[in-house]
């Protein structure tokens, strides 16, 4: 799929999706992904339905078993159902409720779109965000070459709200599975990513006779990095306990992406998936060097996302 995204980077209008419909169901705000899905629908001749609930579409309800008295009036059987009448594809995001890991962690609404769907089923970011991190590679191959032995650090940053964990376990995962040395930096144990993603990681770094390295060291985690990934996510012994986390995580206002850190690199690259807090997650100077990547991945999120519709319709 990255070899195709590659050729609809070259030449971006095709037929490949000509006279087929995409159903996008946000139930989580968008910029990119919103935009990079229906503008490559459209560039293959196929047709976007952005669904949102601010929209006019029905509250929906996802739990199984479920007494419909609350506020939703439609559950995901029935609209999965239907919108597979319409549609040939369906994509979703749907962001944790940051109440409950251990409940957020089974992707209720992702999963259960795809159990009672009767088309395709694309993750637009629900816990994890493949289609970020596909991204994240395609960009990374343009810039570096072979991806197998570069070294890659996927950098915690401070943020004032507690956010997902998605971005950062699909690029741990992603830079293991590309055959890259992948050391991860957070502040504390408390904020190591959820174990199934750490025991992904691990066995595709341990497949491709590469390491997986966890540490809070900061000089030892920058030092002779290829590429520095950076996102913010929550710690998830805090999970849905903000008030908790707050005062630990104000402590670590300096693991801010800076020109400082970048100097104890090798020249290496520097990337984040966007939206970004600028002088909070990375600084100006280092977000505005030669050595962000970041607008090209975030262009690259178009060229993946064609090739993943297309690859889908082909096989229905």
């Amino acid at each position: 799929m990255l070899d195709e995204a590659r050729s609809f980077k070259e030449s971006p209008l095709s037929n490949g999706l000509a006279g087929k419909t995409v159903a996008l169901l946000f139930l989580n705000n968008s910029l990119r992904t919103r935009t990079s899905f229906d503008v490559g629908a459209y560039q293959m001749g196929g047709h976007a339905v952005v669904l949102t609930p601010s929209g006019g579409i029905w509250p929906l309800e996802f739990e199984k078993g479920s007494v419909m008295l609350g506020e939703a009036e439609e559950h995901v059987r029935e609209a999965a159902k239907v919108l597979s009448r319409y549609c040939d594809l369906l994509a979703v995001r749907a962001f944790p409720k940051f109440q409950n890991w251990e409940e957020d962690r089974k992707d209720l609404i992702l999963n259960a779109l795809a159990e009672h769907s009767d088309v395709p089923v694309i993750n637009m970011e629900t816990i994890t965000h493949p289609c970020q991190e596909m991204a994240m590679a395609l960009t990374l191959q343009e810039h570096l070459g072979e991806l197998d032995g570069k070294r890659f650090l996927l950098t915690w940053s401070y943020h004032p709200k507690p956010l997902n964990t998605a971005v950062a376990n699909s690029a741990l995962v992603m830079a293991a599975k590309f055959g890259m040395d992948v050391t991860l930096l957070c502040p504390s144990d408390e904020f190591v990513l959820d174990q199934r993603y750490i025991d992904l990681a691990d066995s595709d770094t341990s497949t491709n006779g590469r390491d997986l390295k966890i540490t809070h060291d900061i000089d030892e985690a920058y030092r002779e990095a290829d590429i520095v990934y950076a996102k913010s996510w929550g710690a998830l012994p805090y999970f849905g306990r903000w008030d908790e986390e707050k005062p630990i995580r104000d402590q670590y206002k300096h693991f801010i992406v800076d020109e400082d850190k970048m100097a104890k690199t090798d020249g290496a690259l520097v990337s984040h998936c966007l939206p970004m807090r600028r002088n909070v997650i990375m600084t100006d100077g280092v977000f505005d060097s030669p050595s962000c990547i970041a607008y090209d991945e975030a262009e690259n999120r178009l060229h993946v996302q064609k090739a993943i519709m297309k690859r889908l319709v082909s096989d229905i």
